[in-house]
């Protein structure tokens, strides 16, 4: 056995924990760049709390998916403040955002010199500026991950800029920002959560550490999820989220994902729709694919044996068998109208492009048994 784990140089976990922001900060530099949502207000506070302190703030906006031309114009932002620091405080968008603008700001050259498939792929050699992660939903974990998606619209795909100081230097999660989020984007940010756990414990990268961090968070999603999605108050139910989400985050970073992943890549490139709604709609589908795929007592029925692990932590029932995964997801899928991809905006003749795409993404590879294009084919087809 080996392995590697790696994460965030500090976790910092519990509601009220974001008033330690301004502190942590000032331990960093005392010019910042905080990267926040459409939503000015979401960070109005820190920038004025940061200037008391004497931290000099520039800010940027992310308004929607984080493309390669916004991590660039942050990266140029930040060298003309001076920024000694990045503070990221939004979903998964913001914080890819923050962590690409932190590597960028470093590291010579253009962006297209560091991206996966579209660029030259070269390694990012110096030290990012250190950044404060801060997620405002419970979805990506990326607080905890060691890359960024960037969508290059011009190409319709999403590329990942990757490099293992790209962790934070501090991950802060708060579940009280979590409090305000409206229901279709609680169920989006948690299945996306939740598939992040179910494909990182079954990958075949899986340890001994990401195991725990999955049996952890997949418990914690399936007796909150649903509650959370009802009752949008619940602090122990948001609280329950935030740390599925963060186990999810640790547990990609150090396992590999699988085929809904690897779907979702080329999809989110091709439809600008977001990236918990694909995975959402995927996630069933994916694992019945896997499971016919594998048999029932077959050759990998340890694998089996997996998935009928995780119906009994989302369903809490002794009995449960690796089916029953599945019947769960579908039955919240339909219980809170997830939208079928044909909502999200693809066509029917967009499959074959898009699984030519999925097959050659990092994430596939991740996946517990081998998909053909005829098996990928038919879960788009049965998500549409």
């Amino acid at each position: 056995m080996r392995f590697e784990f790696a994460t965030a140089s500090r976790i910092i976990f519990g509601p009220g924990t974001l008033e330690e922001v301004p502190a942590l900060a000032a331990g960093f530099g005392r010019r910042a760049l905080v990267v926040g949502g459409s939503t000015p207000a979401r960070t109005a506070w820190l920038v004025e709390r940061l200037t008391e302190l004497g931290i000099a703030c520039a800010s940027l906006r992310v308004s929607g998916e984080p493309t390669v031309a916004l991590a660039k114009e942050g990266a140029a932002l930040a060298r003309r403040a001076g920024s000694e620091l990045v503070i990221a405080l939004g979903g998964g968008s913001v914080l890819d955002s923050g962590k690409a603008i932190a590597a960028l700001t470093t590291n010579p050259g253009e962006p297209e010199d560091y991206l996966e498939v579209v660029g030259r792929g070269l390694p990012l050699s110096r030290a990012s500026l250190p950044c404060i992660a801060i997620p405002s939903t419970a979805g990506t974990g990326a607080e905890v991950t060691r890359n960024a998606v960037l969508g290059v619209p011009e190409s319709r795909v999403k590329v990942s800029l990757r490099s293992p100081g790209m962790l934070p230097a501090v991950a802060l999660v708060d579940p009280r920002l979590t409090l305000s989020l409206p229901r279709p984007l609680t169920l989006t940010t948690g299945l996306d959560a939740l598939t992040q756990l179910i494909e990182a414990f079954s990958s075949n990268k899986a340890n001994p550490l990401t195991d725990s961090l999955c049996r952890e968070g997949i418990s914690r999603a399936g007796r909150s999820l649903r509650k959370a999605c009802t009752d949008g108050g619940d602090i122990e139910a948001r609280e329950d989220l935030s740390l599925a989400s963060l186990c999810s985050g640790l547990a990609l970073a150090n396992a590999r994902l699988g085929a809904v992943h690897g779907l979702a890549g080329p999809l989110g490139g091709m439809l600008g729709a977001p990236h918990g709604a694909i995975c959402a709609r995927l996630l069933p589908f994916v694992l019945e694919a896997n499971l016919k795929a594998i048999g029932h007592g077959g050759v990998s029925s340890g694998l089996t044996a997996r998935y009928a692990e995780i119906a009994r932590l989302l369903t809490g029932k002794s009995a449960a068998r690796a089916v029953d995964c599945i019947h769960w997801v579908k039955e919240l899928c339909a219980e809170f109208a997830v939208p079928a991809l044909a909502e999200l905006g693809l066509r029917e003749e967009e499959i074959p492009p898009a699984v030519a795409q999925a097959r050659k993404s990092s994430s596939m590879q991740g996946n517990p048994v081998a998909l053909e294009e005829t098996e990928l084919r038919g879960i788009l087809e049965k998500a549409l």
